[in-house]
C-alpha cells in the first residue's frame, strides 16, 4: 500500500461531491473545461480507474520476460559449435545457421533484443506507474486539505450531515471546478507521459522478422567430407 492508497478513500469521497457539484455546471471559461473535454471523464471516476494502477505487475512482468534470455543464449551457443564437415551441404548449413543466429541474438531487431525491449517497456511503464501515483497522492493531499474542500463539503451536505446530494444552484461550484482541474492537471501529466514512453519504445516492440539467408547458387560437383 503506497501513498495514494491510504488517501483514495478520503480523496473519493470528496471527488464524488465535486463530480455531483460538475454534473450541475461549471464556471464558464473556467480552466477546468479543457481538461474535461481532453479527458471525457469526472475527476471522481478518472481517478477511481487510475488507483487500479501498480507498478508491481508491470516490473514482475520486465523480469519475467528477462528470464528467457538465457534460453536464446543456449540455443546460439549450440549454434555456433563447430561443424567438421565441408562440401556443398555443409555450406548451404552454414548459410541457414547464420541467419538463425542472426534472427536469435544479432541486433535490436532479433528475438533477444525484442525480449530486451519489451522488458525495458515494462520497467520503463512500472517507473511511469509509480511517479504519477505520488503525484496524483500529492494533489489528492493537497486539495483534501483546501478551503476548497469545506466548500465543496458544505455544498453536499444536508443539515443533518447525510449522503451529501448536490445542490441545483451554484454553492460549491467554483470551488468544486477547482479541485477538479487540480485532480485531472495531474492525470492530464501523467498520460502524456504514457504517450512519450509508447512513441519512444514503440520502434523497438515491432515484430521481429525472419531475415533470409544469403544463399550462393548450390554446387553438385562437389563432394560432401565429414570429419569426426
Amino acid at each position: 500500500m503506497d501513498t495514494l492508497d491510504r488517501l483514495a478513500e478520503p480523496g473519493l469521497d470528496l471527488l464524488r461531491r465535486v463530480d455531483m457539484l460538475l454534473a450541475a455546471g461549471a464556471p464558464e471559461n473556467h480552466r477546468v473545461w479543457p481538461l474535461l473535454r481532453r479527458l471525457q471523464v469526472l475527476p471522481g471516476e478518472a481517478v477511481r480507474h487510475f488507483l487500479d494502477l501498480h507498478p508491481a505487475p508491470l516490473t514482475a512482468a520486465g523480469h519475467s520476460v528477462r528470464r528467457l534470455v538465457p534460453g536464446y543464449d543456449d540455443a546460439s551457443a549450440a549454434l555456433t559449435d563447430p561443424v567438421l564437415w565441408s562440401g556443398p551441404a555443409a555450406s548451404a548449413y552454414g548459410q541457414s545457421r547464420s541467419a538463425l543466429l542472426r534472427h536469435l541474438d544479432e541486433g535490436p531487431e532479433s528475438l533477444v533484443g525484442r525480449l530486451e525491449s519489451t522488458a525495458g517497456y515494462a520497467e520503463a511503464l512500472a517507473d511511469w506507474v509509480e511517479g504519477s501515483r505520488l503525484a496524483l497522492a500529492r494533489a489528492l493531499a493537497d486539495v483534501l486539505r483546501s478551503a476548497e474542500a469545506v466548500a465543496v463539503v458544505a455544498a453536499t451536505s444536508t443539515a443533518g450531515g447525510g449522503s451529501g446530494r448536490a445542490a441545483q444552484a451554484g454553492p460549491g461550484g467554483i470551488e468544486a471546478a477547482e479541485i477538479a482541474a487540480r485532480v485531472l492537471a495531474v492525470l492530464c501529466v501523467a498520460y502524456d507521459g504514457a504517450e512519450t514512453l509508447l512513441r519512444q519504445w514503440g520502434p523497438s516492440l515491432a515484430e521481429s522478422r525472419w531475415r533470409e539467408p544469403l544463399t550462393d547458387r548450390p554446387r553438385y560437383d562437389t563432394p560432401t567430407r565429414i570429419g569426426w
